[in-house]
C-alpha cells in the first residue's frame, strides 16, 4: 500500500541561500534566469511553502520588463521600469538571488539616489493580450509622451507643461544652464531673449491626465 505524502506547510519567511536576507510574502525579489546572459527576473512573493521533502517553493507574481512585453520597449520607458503582470508561477526558493524594491512611480521620482535594487511600476500588464492598466497616462511636451524619469525636462513658466530639451531646440547641456523657460506658445517676441530656467522638480504622478494617443 502506497504511503500518503505529508502535506505542504506554509512558511512565514525564507532565508535566501548563501545570505542572511529574509524574504516574506509581499516582498519583491530577484530570481535567477535560466539563461545566464539575461538580467535577473523580478517577482513579488505571494506565498512561501515547504513540501514533505523539505523543498521550499514560492508562488510569485512576475514583473515584466518593457522589452518582455508584447509592445516592446518604448521611448518613455525608464531603465528601471517594470510592469506588474497577471502571470503567476511557482518556483523553487533556491532561484531567489536577492531582494529588491519596486516603488510606485511617484515615490521613485522622489528618490535622491537610485540604487541597483530600486525599480518602479506604474502599469499593470495583461500577459496574454498586452493590455495595460491604467489606459490613460499623463503626457507632456510637443511629442505628447509620458514622462521618462531618466530624461531631463524643462518646465514652461507660462503653461507649466514640461518639455524635452531636444523638442524645443536645445541640447541637454544648454538646458542645464538655463534660468527661465517659456515655450514658444507662451512667449512673445520680446520674451524670447529673456534668461530661462530649468526647475529642479520633475513631472509628478499628479499631473494632468490625457487619453493615450497611441498604443503603449
Amino acid at each position: 500500500m502506497a504511503k500518503t505524502r505529508p502535506g505542504k506547510k506554509d512558511l512565514d519567511s525564507y532565508t535566501i541561500r548563501g545570505t542572511t536576507k529574509i524574504v516574506r510574502a509581499g516582498d519583491c525579489v530577484l530570481m535567477r534566469p535560466s539563461d545566464t546572459g539575461k538580467p535577473p527576473y523580478v517577482a513579488r512573493i505571494e506565498k512561501i511553502e515547504m513540501d514533505g521533502r523539505n523543498n521550499v517553493k514560492v508562488r510569485v507574481r512576475w514583473y515584466y520588463r518593457p522589452e518582455e512585453s508584447i509592445g516592446g520597449r518604448r521611448q518613455f520607458h525608464g531603465a528601471k521600469e517594470l510592469f506588474l503582470s497577471d502571470h503567476y508561477d511557482v518556483q523553487s526558493a533556491h532561484t531567489i538571488e536577492g531582494k529588491c524594491t519596486v516603488h510606485s512611480f511617484k515615490n521613485y521620482t522622489k528618490l535622491e539616489n537610485v540604487g541597483a535594487e530600486d525599480y518602479y511600476c506604474r502599469f499593470e500588464y495583461k500577459a496574454a493580450t498586452g493590455g495595460f492598466t491604467p489606459d490613460r497616462v499623463a503626457v507632456y511636451c510637443k511629442c505628447e509622451m509620458p514622462y521618462n524619469p531618466d530624461d531631463l525636462m524643462v518646465q514652461c513658466e507660462g503653461c507649466k507643461d514640461w518639455y524635452h530639451p531636444a523638442c524645443v531646440g536645445m541640447t541637454i547641456e544648454e538646458a542645464k544652464k538655463l534660468d527661465r523657460f517659456m515655450c514658444s506658445e507662451c512667449s512673445s517676441d520680446d520674451d524670447v531673449k529673456k534668461p530661462q530656467t530649468v526647475f529642479s522638480e520633475s513631472p509628478g504622478a499628479d499631473a494632468k491626465v490625457e487619453p493615450k494617443r497611441r498604443k503603449r
